[in-house]
Protein backbone atom coordinates (compact mmCIF):
# COMPACT_ATOMS: atom_id res chain seq x y z
CA UNK A 1 0.00 0.00 0.00
CA UNK A 2 1.39 3.39 -1.08
CA UNK A 3 0.33 6.67 0.53
CA UNK A 4 -0.02 9.85 -1.56
CA UNK A 5 -0.72 13.32 -0.19
CA UNK A 6 -1.73 16.43 -2.16
CA UNK A 7 -1.30 19.71 -0.33
CA UNK A 8 -1.79 23.42 -0.75
CA UNK A 9 -2.12 26.35 1.63
CA UNK A 10 -5.83 26.21 2.40
CA UNK A 11 -6.74 22.76 1.04
CA UNK A 12 -9.74 24.44 -0.59
CA UNK A 13 -9.11 24.09 -4.33
CA UNK A 14 -5.99 22.73 -6.06
CA UNK A 15 -5.23 19.87 -3.68
CA UNK A 16 -8.92 18.94 -3.52
CA UNK A 17 -9.18 18.89 -7.33
CA UNK A 18 -6.08 16.67 -7.53
CA UNK A 19 -7.49 14.30 -4.91
CA UNK A 20 -10.75 14.09 -6.88
CA UNK A 21 -9.03 13.12 -10.14
CA UNK A 22 -6.66 10.73 -8.36
CA UNK A 23 -9.57 8.82 -6.80
CA UNK A 24 -10.88 8.16 -10.33
CA UNK A 25 -7.52 7.11 -11.79
CA UNK A 26 -5.36 5.64 -9.01
CA UNK A 27 -5.08 1.88 -8.40
CA UNK A 28 -6.82 0.41 -5.36
CA UNK A 29 -3.54 -0.06 -3.50
CA UNK A 30 -2.93 3.70 -3.27
CA UNK A 31 -4.23 5.58 -0.24
CA UNK A 32 -5.09 9.18 -1.17
CA UNK A 33 -5.44 12.30 0.91
CA UNK A 34 -5.24 16.08 0.57
CA UNK A 35 -4.46 18.66 3.23
CA UNK A 36 -3.33 22.23 3.83
CA UNK A 37 -1.70 24.44 6.40
CA UNK A 38 -5.25 25.54 7.19
CA UNK A 39 -8.62 23.96 6.33
CA UNK A 40 -10.71 26.72 4.77
CA UNK A 41 -13.46 24.61 3.27
CA UNK A 42 -14.03 23.64 -0.35
CA UNK A 43 -14.25 26.55 -2.79
CA UNK A 44 -17.62 26.53 -4.63
CA UNK A 45 -15.94 27.05 -8.00
CA UNK A 46 -13.74 23.98 -7.40
CA UNK A 47 -16.86 21.89 -6.77
CA UNK A 48 -18.52 23.38 -9.88
CA UNK A 49 -15.67 22.74 -12.37
CA UNK A 50 -15.16 19.20 -11.05
CA UNK A 51 -18.88 18.52 -11.46
CA UNK A 52 -18.51 19.62 -15.10
CA UNK A 53 -15.87 16.89 -15.41
CA UNK A 54 -18.28 14.35 -13.90
CA UNK A 55 -16.60 14.13 -10.49
CA UNK A 56 -18.31 15.04 -7.21
CA UNK A 57 -15.84 16.34 -4.62
CA UNK A 58 -18.41 18.01 -2.39
CA UNK A 59 -18.03 15.26 0.21
CA UNK A 60 -14.24 15.60 0.46
CA UNK A 61 -13.29 17.01 3.86
CA UNK A 62 -10.51 19.62 4.12
CA UNK A 63 -7.72 18.65 6.57
CA UNK A 64 -4.79 20.42 8.18
CA UNK A 65 -1.19 19.22 8.03
CA UNK A 66 -0.98 19.44 11.80
CA UNK A 67 -3.38 16.50 12.09
CA UNK A 68 -1.27 14.26 9.83
CA UNK A 69 1.97 12.37 10.24
CA UNK A 70 3.62 13.67 7.09
CA UNK A 71 6.55 11.30 7.35
CA UNK A 72 4.35 8.24 6.75
CA UNK A 73 3.52 9.30 3.18
CA UNK A 74 5.52 7.83 0.32
CA UNK A 75 4.92 10.79 -1.99
CA UNK A 76 3.79 14.35 -1.26
CA UNK A 77 2.77 16.70 -4.08
CA UNK A 78 2.61 20.40 -3.20
CA UNK A 79 0.87 23.03 -5.34
CA UNK A 80 1.42 26.25 -3.45
CA UNK A 81 4.39 28.57 -3.77
CA UNK A 82 4.67 28.95 0.01
CA UNK A 83 5.97 25.46 0.81
CA UNK A 84 9.44 26.65 1.90
CA UNK A 85 7.83 28.94 4.49
CA UNK A 86 4.87 26.79 5.52
CA UNK A 87 6.38 23.28 5.32
CA UNK A 88 10.17 23.65 5.16
CA UNK A 89 10.78 20.10 6.39
CA UNK A 90 9.08 18.67 3.30
CA UNK A 91 11.74 20.05 0.97
CA UNK A 92 14.24 17.45 2.04
CA UNK A 93 11.83 14.52 2.08
CA UNK A 94 12.69 11.66 -0.24
CA UNK A 95 9.24 11.63 -1.93
CA UNK A 96 8.53 15.35 -2.25
CA UNK A 97 7.26 16.78 -5.60
CA UNK A 98 6.35 20.41 -6.35
CA UNK A 99 3.75 21.21 -9.04
CA UNK A 100 3.85 24.97 -9.37
CA UNK A 101 0.41 26.09 -10.58
CA UNK A 102 -1.46 29.41 -10.13
CA UNK A 103 -4.19 29.21 -7.50
CA UNK A 104 -7.37 30.94 -8.77
CA UNK A 105 -8.33 31.67 -5.16
CA UNK A 106 -5.37 34.05 -4.88
CA UNK A 107 -6.37 36.09 -7.97
CA UNK A 108 -8.65 39.13 -8.12
CA UNK A 109 -10.80 37.56 -10.82
CA UNK A 110 -14.51 36.97 -10.21
CA UNK A 111 -17.56 35.72 -11.99
CA UNK A 112 -16.90 34.08 -15.35
CA UNK A 113 -13.22 35.05 -15.28
CA UNK A 114 -12.72 33.20 -12.01
CA UNK A 115 -14.62 30.18 -13.32
CA UNK A 116 -12.44 30.20 -16.44
CA UNK A 117 -9.28 30.19 -14.36
CA UNK A 118 -10.59 27.26 -12.31
CA UNK A 119 -11.29 25.36 -15.55
CA UNK A 120 -7.76 26.01 -16.80
CA UNK A 121 -6.13 24.80 -13.62
CA UNK A 122 -8.55 21.82 -13.45
CA UNK A 123 -7.51 20.65 -16.92
CA UNK A 124 -3.80 21.07 -16.11
CA UNK A 125 -4.15 19.10 -12.86
CA UNK A 126 -6.14 16.40 -14.67
CA UNK A 127 -3.39 15.96 -17.24
CA UNK A 128 -0.64 15.84 -14.60
CA UNK A 129 -2.50 13.39 -12.35
CA UNK A 130 -3.32 11.10 -15.29
CA UNK A 131 0.30 11.15 -16.50
CA UNK A 132 1.55 10.65 -12.95
CA UNK A 133 -0.34 7.36 -12.65
CA UNK A 134 -0.48 6.04 -16.22
CA UNK A 135 3.21 6.66 -16.98
CA UNK A 136 4.35 5.03 -13.75
CA UNK A 137 5.75 8.11 -12.05
CA UNK A 138 4.16 7.14 -8.74
CA UNK A 139 5.71 3.69 -8.84
CA UNK A 140 9.11 5.16 -9.68
CA UNK A 141 8.95 7.71 -6.87
CA UNK A 142 7.79 5.14 -4.33
CA UNK A 143 10.48 2.69 -5.41
CA UNK A 144 13.12 5.43 -5.33
CA UNK A 145 12.07 6.53 -1.87
CA UNK A 146 12.02 2.99 -0.53
CA UNK A 147 15.35 2.08 -2.10
CA UNK A 148 16.96 5.15 -0.59
CA UNK A 149 15.39 4.42 2.76
CA UNK A 150 16.60 0.82 2.52
CA UNK A 151 20.14 2.09 2.04
CA UNK A 152 19.91 4.68 4.81
CA UNK A 153 18.21 2.29 7.21
CA UNK A 154 21.01 -0.26 6.84
CA UNK A 155 23.87 2.13 7.45
CA UNK A 156 25.87 1.74 10.65
CA UNK A 157 26.10 5.53 10.82
CA UNK A 158 23.23 7.51 12.26
CA UNK A 159 21.53 9.93 9.85
CA UNK A 160 19.56 12.95 11.02
CA UNK A 161 18.15 15.67 8.75
CA UNK A 162 16.39 18.87 9.74
CA UNK A 163 15.18 22.06 8.10
CA UNK A 164 16.43 25.59 8.68
CA UNK A 165 14.24 25.80 11.78
CA UNK A 166 15.85 22.62 13.17
CA UNK A 167 12.66 20.57 12.69
CA UNK A 168 13.71 16.96 12.16
CA UNK A 169 12.28 15.17 9.13
CA UNK A 170 14.58 12.15 8.86
CA UNK A 171 16.00 9.87 11.53
CA UNK A 172 17.28 6.40 10.59
CA UNK A 173 17.50 3.16 12.55
CA UNK A 174 21.16 3.63 13.49
CA UNK A 175 20.30 7.08 14.87
CA UNK A 176 17.68 5.41 17.05
CA UNK A 177 20.19 2.88 18.37
CA UNK A 178 22.88 5.46 19.11
CA UNK A 179 20.64 8.04 20.80
CA UNK A 180 18.01 5.77 22.34
CA UNK A 181 15.17 7.86 20.82
CA UNK A 182 12.54 6.31 18.54
CA UNK A 183 11.92 8.20 15.32
CA UNK A 184 8.31 8.76 16.37
CA UNK A 185 9.67 10.77 19.30
CA UNK A 186 11.79 13.11 17.19
CA UNK A 187 10.23 13.54 13.72
CA UNK A 188 8.67 16.96 13.28
CA UNK A 189 10.22 18.29 16.49
CA UNK A 190 12.88 20.92 17.08
CA UNK A 191 16.21 19.13 17.37
CA UNK A 192 17.18 21.40 20.26
CA UNK A 193 14.07 20.44 22.25
CA UNK A 194 14.60 16.70 21.77
CA UNK A 195 18.22 16.37 22.82
CA UNK A 196 19.40 17.67 26.15
CA UNK A 197 21.59 20.69 25.46
CA UNK A 198 21.07 20.28 21.73
CA UNK A 199 22.26 17.39 19.61
CA UNK A 200 25.39 19.28 18.58
CA UNK A 201 25.87 20.94 21.96
CA UNK A 202 27.55 24.33 21.76
CA UNK A 203 28.64 23.61 18.19
CA UNK A 204 25.14 23.80 16.72
CA UNK A 205 25.28 25.89 13.55
CA UNK A 206 21.52 26.61 13.51
CA UNK A 207 21.05 28.31 16.88
CA UNK A 208 20.89 31.90 15.75
CA UNK A 209 20.47 31.92 11.96
CA UNK A 210 20.83 29.85 8.83
CA UNK A 211 24.59 29.30 8.70
CA UNK A 212 26.82 29.50 5.67
CA UNK A 213 29.01 26.41 5.61
CA UNK A 214 29.95 23.66 3.19
CA UNK A 215 31.04 20.90 5.52
CA UNK A 216 31.58 20.46 9.24
CA UNK A 217 33.37 17.55 10.88
CA UNK A 218 33.96 17.19 14.61
CA UNK A 219 33.58 14.92 17.64
CA UNK A 220 31.26 15.74 20.50
CA UNK A 221 29.71 14.22 23.61
CA UNK A 222 25.95 13.73 23.48
CA UNK A 223 23.48 12.63 26.12
CA UNK A 224 21.37 9.65 25.05
CA UNK A 225 17.74 9.29 26.09
CA UNK A 226 18.54 7.35 29.26
CA UNK A 227 21.18 9.88 30.31
CA UNK A 228 24.15 7.87 29.06
CA UNK A 229 27.05 9.92 27.74
CA UNK A 230 28.25 8.93 24.28
CA UNK A 231 31.10 10.23 22.17
CA UNK A 232 30.06 10.64 18.54
CA UNK A 233 31.93 11.70 15.43
CA UNK A 234 29.79 14.01 13.30
CA UNK A 235 29.84 15.12 9.69
CA UNK A 236 27.32 17.77 8.61
CA UNK A 237 26.58 19.20 5.16
CA UNK A 238 23.96 21.77 4.11
CA UNK A 239 20.99 20.68 2.00
CA UNK A 240 20.22 23.08 -0.86
CA UNK A 241 17.35 23.48 -3.29
CA UNK A 242 17.69 23.87 -7.05
CA UNK A 243 18.50 27.55 -6.68
CA UNK A 244 21.34 26.84 -4.26
CA UNK A 245 19.46 28.14 -1.23
CA UNK A 246 20.07 26.27 2.04
CA UNK A 247 16.95 24.45 3.18
CA UNK A 248 18.36 22.41 6.03
CA UNK A 249 21.16 20.20 7.25
CA UNK A 250 22.04 16.54 6.80
CA UNK A 251 24.21 15.07 9.54
CA UNK A 252 25.77 11.64 9.72
CA UNK A 253 27.25 10.47 12.99
CA UNK A 254 28.84 7.38 14.43
CA UNK A 255 29.23 6.24 18.00
CA UNK A 256 32.96 6.10 18.78
CA UNK A 257 32.52 5.53 22.52
CA UNK A 258 33.34 1.85 22.22
CA UNK A 259 36.21 2.59 19.83
CA UNK A 260 37.75 5.00 22.33
CA UNK A 261 37.36 2.40 25.08
CA UNK A 262 39.11 -0.18 22.90
CA UNK A 263 41.86 2.29 22.03
CA UNK A 264 42.32 2.97 25.74
CA UNK A 265 42.50 -0.75 26.46
CA UNK A 266 44.93 -1.20 23.58
CA UNK A 267 47.00 1.62 25.01
CA UNK A 268 47.01 -0.19 28.36
CA UNK A 269 48.14 -3.35 26.59
CA UNK A 270 50.91 -1.44 24.82
CA UNK A 271 51.99 0.44 27.92
CA UNK A 272 52.18 -0.88 31.44
CA UNK A 273 53.40 1.29 34.30
CA UNK A 274 55.63 3.28 31.94
CA UNK A 275 56.88 0.24 29.99
CA UNK A 276 56.09 0.34 26.27
CA UNK A 277 55.54 -2.82 24.23
CA UNK A 278 53.05 -5.21 22.68
CA UNK A 279 55.40 -8.03 21.72
CA UNK A 280 54.12 -11.34 23.20
CA UNK A 281 57.22 -11.59 25.41
CA UNK A 282 56.54 -8.16 26.88
CA UNK A 283 52.85 -8.93 27.39
CA UNK A 284 53.94 -11.98 29.40
CA UNK A 285 56.21 -9.71 31.45
CA UNK A 286 53.25 -7.39 32.13
CA UNK A 287 51.18 -10.34 33.34
CA UNK A 288 54.00 -11.51 35.60
CA UNK A 289 54.33 -8.03 37.11
CA UNK A 290 50.60 -8.05 37.89
CA UNK A 291 50.91 -11.43 39.60
CA UNK A 292 53.90 -10.20 41.63
CA UNK A 293 51.77 -7.36 43.01
CA UNK A 294 50.31 -9.75 45.59
CA UNK A 295 53.59 -11.57 46.33
CA UNK A 296 56.41 -10.04 48.36
CA UNK A 297 59.21 -12.27 47.06
CA UNK A 298 62.67 -11.49 45.64
CA UNK A 299 62.82 -10.99 41.88
CA UNK A 300 65.84 -11.28 39.58
CA UNK A 301 65.56 -9.34 36.31
CA UNK A 302 67.95 -10.51 33.61
CA UNK A 303 68.66 -8.78 30.33
CA UNK A 304 71.21 -6.89 28.29
CA UNK A 305 72.10 -3.30 29.11
CA UNK A 306 69.43 -0.87 27.98
CA UNK A 307 66.52 -3.32 28.01
CA UNK A 308 64.67 -1.45 30.77
CA UNK A 309 65.43 -3.49 33.86
CA UNK A 310 64.98 -0.56 36.25
CA UNK A 311 61.61 0.30 34.66
CA UNK A 312 60.43 -3.26 35.30
CA UNK A 313 61.68 -3.10 38.88
CA UNK A 314 59.85 0.19 39.45
CA UNK A 315 56.69 -1.29 37.92
CA UNK A 316 56.84 -4.26 40.30
CA UNK A 317 57.18 -1.83 43.22
CA UNK A 318 54.40 0.49 42.02
CA UNK A 319 51.97 -2.38 41.43
CA UNK A 320 52.65 -3.98 44.82
CA UNK A 321 51.58 -3.29 48.38
CA UNK A 322 54.74 -1.23 49.07
CA UNK A 323 53.87 1.35 46.39
CA UNK A 324 53.46 4.14 48.96
CA UNK A 325 56.94 3.49 50.38
CA UNK A 326 60.41 4.29 49.04
CA UNK A 327 61.84 2.72 45.89
CA UNK A 328 65.63 2.94 46.25
CA UNK A 329 67.73 2.05 43.18
CA UNK A 330 71.42 1.20 43.56
CA UNK A 331 73.78 0.60 40.65
CA UNK A 332 76.28 -1.82 42.15
CA UNK A 333 78.54 -1.58 39.11
CA UNK A 334 78.83 2.20 39.28
CA UNK A 335 80.11 2.33 42.87
CA UNK A 336 83.79 1.76 43.73
CA UNK A 337 84.41 -1.57 45.45
CA UNK A 338 85.70 0.21 48.55
CA UNK A 339 82.51 2.19 49.09
CA UNK A 340 79.84 -0.25 47.84
CA UNK A 341 79.38 -2.00 51.19
CA UNK A 342 79.13 1.35 52.99
CA UNK A 343 76.57 2.60 50.45
CA UNK A 344 74.40 -0.46 50.92
CA UNK A 345 74.62 -0.97 54.67
CA UNK A 346 75.84 2.39 56.01
CA UNK A 347 78.75 3.05 58.35
CA UNK A 348 79.51 4.41 61.80
CA UNK A 349 81.74 7.36 62.58
CA UNK A 350 85.42 6.45 62.35
CA UNK A 351 84.82 3.21 60.42
CA UNK A 352 87.33 4.37 57.80
CA UNK A 353 89.15 7.50 56.77
CA UNK A 354 86.61 10.18 55.92
CA UNK A 355 83.79 8.60 57.97
CA UNK A 356 83.28 11.70 60.11
CA UNK A 357 79.71 10.80 61.15
CA UNK A 358 77.25 7.93 61.20
CA UNK A 359 75.51 7.34 57.89
CA UNK A 360 72.48 5.27 56.96
CA UNK A 361 72.88 2.87 54.05
CA UNK A 362 70.46 2.25 51.18
CA UNK A 363 68.84 -0.68 52.98
CA UNK A 364 67.85 1.52 55.92
CA UNK A 365 66.56 4.20 53.55
CA UNK A 366 64.44 1.57 51.80
CA UNK A 367 62.97 0.19 55.05
CA UNK A 368 59.31 -0.65 54.41
CA UNK A 369 59.79 -0.25 50.66
CA UNK A 370 61.85 -1.76 47.87
CA UNK A 371 65.57 -1.74 47.11
CA UNK A 372 66.64 -2.34 43.52
CA UNK A 373 70.16 -3.74 43.13
CA UNK A 374 71.17 -3.21 39.52
CA UNK A 375 74.25 -5.08 38.27
CA UNK A 376 74.09 -7.29 41.34
CA UNK A 377 76.74 -9.52 39.77
CA UNK A 378 79.33 -6.85 40.59
CA UNK A 379 78.97 -7.30 44.39
CA UNK A 380 82.16 -8.16 46.26
CA UNK A 381 82.32 -11.47 48.18
CA UNK A 382 81.97 -9.55 51.47
CA UNK A 383 78.90 -7.67 50.27
CA UNK A 384 77.41 -10.93 48.99
CA UNK A 385 77.65 -12.43 52.48
CA UNK A 386 75.91 -9.44 54.05
CA UNK A 387 73.22 -9.45 51.37
CA UNK A 388 72.58 -13.14 51.95
CA UNK A 389 72.01 -12.45 55.63
CA UNK A 390 69.55 -9.65 54.85
CA UNK A 391 67.66 -12.03 52.61
CA UNK A 392 67.59 -14.68 55.33
CA UNK A 393 66.52 -12.67 58.38
CA UNK A 394 66.44 -8.97 57.39
CA UNK A 395 69.39 -7.99 59.61
CA UNK A 396 72.87 -6.49 59.11
CA UNK A 397 75.42 -4.23 60.81
CA UNK A 398 76.76 -0.97 59.48
CA UNK A 399 80.40 -0.94 58.39
CA UNK A 400 82.46 -0.56 61.57
CA UNK A 401 79.40 -1.00 63.78
CA UNK A 402 78.30 -3.70 66.19
CA UNK A 403 74.62 -2.89 66.54
CA UNK A 404 72.37 -5.20 64.56
CA UNK A 405 69.82 -3.37 62.44
CA UNK A 406 66.63 -5.05 61.25
CA UNK A 407 64.78 -3.86 58.14
CA UNK A 408 61.68 -4.88 56.20
CA UNK A 409 62.74 -4.53 52.58
CA UNK A 410 61.73 -6.16 49.33
CA UNK A 411 64.77 -6.94 47.21
CA UNK A 412 64.64 -6.75 43.44
CA UNK A 413 67.92 -7.33 41.66
CA UNK A 414 69.05 -7.16 38.06
CA UNK A 415 72.02 -8.24 36.00
CA UNK A 416 73.27 -8.32 32.44
CA UNK A 417 75.55 -11.24 33.29
CA UNK A 418 74.88 -14.96 33.23
CA UNK A 419 74.82 -15.46 37.01
CA UNK A 420 74.69 -19.25 36.68
CA UNK A 421 77.99 -19.08 34.81
CA UNK A 422 79.35 -16.71 37.47
CA UNK A 423 78.37 -19.28 40.10
CA UNK A 424 80.16 -22.02 38.14
CA UNK A 425 83.27 -19.84 37.96
CA UNK A 426 83.14 -19.23 41.72
CA UNK A 427 82.54 -15.49 41.33
CA UNK A 428 79.02 -15.48 42.76
CA UNK A 429 77.62 -17.38 45.73
CA UNK A 430 75.28 -20.17 44.73
CA UNK A 431 73.14 -19.82 47.87
CA UNK A 432 72.77 -16.08 47.22
CA UNK A 433 71.81 -16.73 43.60
CA UNK A 434 68.91 -18.97 44.59
CA UNK A 435 67.81 -16.49 47.27
CA UNK A 436 67.72 -13.66 44.73
CA UNK A 437 66.21 -15.66 41.88
CA UNK A 438 62.91 -16.73 43.46
CA UNK A 439 61.06 -15.25 40.47
CA UNK A 440 63.21 -14.67 37.37
CA UNK A 441 62.17 -12.19 34.68
CA UNK A 442 64.03 -12.33 31.38
CA UNK A 443 63.86 -9.19 29.23
CA UNK A 444 64.49 -9.74 25.51
CA UNK A 445 66.90 -7.49 23.60
CA UNK A 446 65.28 -5.05 21.19
CA UNK A 447 66.51 -7.01 18.14
CA UNK A 448 64.29 -9.92 19.28
CA UNK A 449 61.14 -7.81 19.63
CA UNK A 450 61.36 -5.49 16.63
CA UNK A 451 57.58 -5.14 16.45
CA UNK A 452 57.92 -2.84 19.47
CA UNK A 453 60.24 -0.43 17.64
CA UNK A 454 57.43 1.68 16.06
CA UNK A 455 55.67 2.02 19.44
CA UNK A 456 58.85 2.90 21.29
CA UNK A 457 60.05 5.30 18.60
CA UNK A 458 56.72 7.15 18.55
CA UNK A 459 56.67 7.32 22.37
CA UNK A 460 60.21 8.69 22.61
CA UNK A 461 59.58 11.12 19.74
CA UNK A 462 56.42 12.56 21.30
CA UNK A 463 58.17 12.98 24.64
CA UNK A 464 61.25 14.59 23.08
CA UNK A 465 59.11 16.96 20.99
CA UNK A 466 57.14 18.00 24.09
CA UNK A 467 60.32 18.58 26.11
CA UNK A 468 61.81 20.65 23.29
CA UNK A 469 58.61 22.69 22.93
CA UNK A 470 58.48 22.03 19.20
CA UNK A 471 55.57 21.58 16.83
CA UNK A 472 54.50 18.07 15.86
CA UNK A 473 57.31 16.04 14.26
CA UNK A 474 56.66 12.81 12.37
CA UNK A 475 58.87 9.80 11.73
CA UNK A 476 58.98 8.97 8.01
CA UNK A 477 58.34 5.43 6.79
CA UNK A 478 61.85 5.36 5.32
CA UNK A 479 63.47 6.28 8.64
CA UNK A 480 61.38 3.71 10.47
CA UNK A 481 62.37 1.06 7.90
CA UNK A 482 66.05 1.82 8.56
CA UNK A 483 65.46 1.52 12.30
CA UNK A 484 63.69 -1.80 11.82
CA UNK A 485 66.76 -3.15 9.95
CA UNK A 486 69.24 -2.03 12.62
CA UNK A 487 70.34 -4.59 15.27
CA UNK A 488 70.32 -2.17 18.29
CA UNK A 489 73.20 -3.41 20.45
CA UNK A 490 72.33 -0.72 23.00
CA UNK A 491 68.67 -1.81 23.02
CA UNK A 492 65.88 0.56 24.11
CA UNK A 493 68.30 3.10 25.57
CA UNK A 494 70.10 3.37 22.23
CA UNK A 495 66.76 3.77 20.43
CA UNK A 496 65.81 6.64 22.74
CA UNK A 497 69.17 8.32 22.14
CA UNK A 498 68.79 7.86 18.38
CA UNK A 499 65.39 9.59 18.41
CA UNK A 500 66.76 12.50 20.43
CA UNK A 501 69.73 12.80 18.05
CA UNK A 502 67.44 12.75 15.00
CA UNK A 503 65.23 15.45 16.49
CA UNK A 504 68.26 17.70 16.96
CA UNK A 505 69.37 17.19 13.34
CA UNK A 506 65.87 17.51 11.89
CA UNK A 507 64.94 21.16 11.45
CA UNK A 508 61.64 20.39 9.72
CA UNK A 509 58.69 18.31 10.83
CA UNK A 510 59.60 14.94 9.28
CA UNK A 511 62.51 12.78 10.45
CA UNK A 512 64.19 11.07 7.49
CA UNK A 513 67.01 8.47 7.33
CA UNK A 514 69.68 11.18 6.93
CA UNK A 515 68.78 12.51 10.39
CA UNK A 516 69.63 9.21 12.13
CA UNK A 517 72.99 8.62 13.87
CA UNK A 518 75.93 7.57 11.67
CA UNK A 519 76.29 4.25 13.52
CA UNK A 520 72.85 3.21 12.28
CA UNK A 521 73.38 4.42 8.71
CA UNK A 522 76.86 2.89 8.38
CA UNK A 523 75.58 -0.53 9.42
CA UNK A 524 72.76 -0.24 6.88
CA UNK A 525 75.23 0.65 4.10
CA UNK A 526 77.44 -2.35 4.97
CA UNK A 527 74.47 -4.72 5.05
CA UNK A 528 73.19 -3.54 1.66
CA UNK A 529 76.69 -3.73 0.17
CA UNK A 530 77.02 -7.37 1.25
CA UNK A 531 73.58 -8.12 -0.16
CA UNK A 532 74.47 -6.58 -3.53
CA UNK A 533 77.76 -8.50 -3.59
CA UNK A 534 75.98 -11.82 -2.94
CA UNK A 535 73.44 -11.02 -5.63
CA UNK A 536 76.17 -10.15 -8.13
CA UNK A 537 78.03 -13.41 -7.45
CA UNK A 538 74.88 -15.39 -8.07
CA UNK A 539 74.26 -13.52 -11.33
CA UNK A 540 77.85 -14.02 -12.46
CA UNK A 541 77.65 -17.75 -11.79
CA UNK A 542 74.37 -18.01 -13.68
CA UNK A 543 75.83 -16.18 -16.68
CA UNK A 544 78.89 -18.42 -16.74
CA UNK A 545 76.71 -21.53 -16.71
CA UNK A 546 74.46 -20.22 -19.47
CA UNK A 547 77.44 -19.35 -21.69
CA UNK A 548 78.94 -22.80 -21.19
CA UNK A 549 75.63 -24.47 -22.04
CA UNK A 550 75.25 -22.26 -25.13
CA UNK A 551 78.86 -22.97 -26.13
CA UNK A 552 79.67 -19.27 -26.05
CA UNK A 553 76.68 -18.17 -28.12
CA UNK A 554 75.49 -15.01 -26.37
CA UNK A 555 72.11 -14.97 -28.13
CA UNK A 556 71.32 -18.51 -26.90
CA UNK A 557 72.73 -17.70 -23.44
CA UNK A 558 70.43 -14.66 -23.19
CA UNK A 559 67.43 -16.86 -24.01
CA UNK A 560 68.48 -19.37 -21.35
CA UNK A 561 68.75 -16.53 -18.80
CA UNK A 562 65.44 -15.01 -20.02
CA UNK A 563 66.97 -11.58 -20.54
CA UNK A 564 67.49 -9.47 -23.63
CA UNK A 565 70.69 -9.75 -25.66
CA UNK A 566 71.50 -6.11 -24.82
CA UNK A 567 71.16 -6.80 -21.08
CA UNK A 568 73.58 -9.73 -21.31
CA UNK A 569 76.10 -7.72 -23.36
CA UNK A 570 75.90 -4.86 -20.82
CA UNK A 571 76.47 -7.25 -17.90
CA UNK A 572 79.51 -8.82 -19.59
CA UNK A 573 80.90 -5.38 -20.38
CA UNK A 574 80.40 -4.15 -16.79
CA UNK A 575 81.99 -7.30 -15.39
CA UNK A 576 85.07 -6.94 -17.57
CA UNK A 577 85.29 -3.29 -16.59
Amino acid sequence: MSRLLFLCTGNSSLSQIAEGFAREIAPNDVELLSAGVAAKGLHPKAIEVMAEAGIDISNQMPQTLANLDLFTFDVMIAFCNHTPENCPALLGSLGFVHWELPDPVETTANGEDLLSKFREVRDEIHQRVRTFFTDGYLAVLVARRRHLELILENLNDGIIAHDNHRYIFYFNRAAEMITGYRREEVLGRDCYSVFQGGFCGGKCSFRERVPQFEHLHYSIDITAKEGEQRRVEMSAIPMKDDSGKAVGCLTSFRDITRLLELEHRLGEMQQFSGIIGNHPTMLNVFDLIRHLATLDVPVLIQGESGTGKELVAAAIHNEGKRADKHFVPVNCGALPAGTLESELFGHVRGAFTGAIRDKKGRFELADGGTIFLDEVGELSPEAQVKLLRVLQDGTFERVGGETTIKVDVRIISATNKDLKREVALGKFREDLYYRLCVVPINLPPLREKKTDIPLLAEHFLQRAVAEAGREKVLLSHEALAVMMDYHWPGNVRELQNAIQYALVKCQGNIIRPLHLPDTILSQLIKARSKKRHRKRKLEFTAVQGALREAEGNKVKAAKLLRVSRATLYRFISDTKG
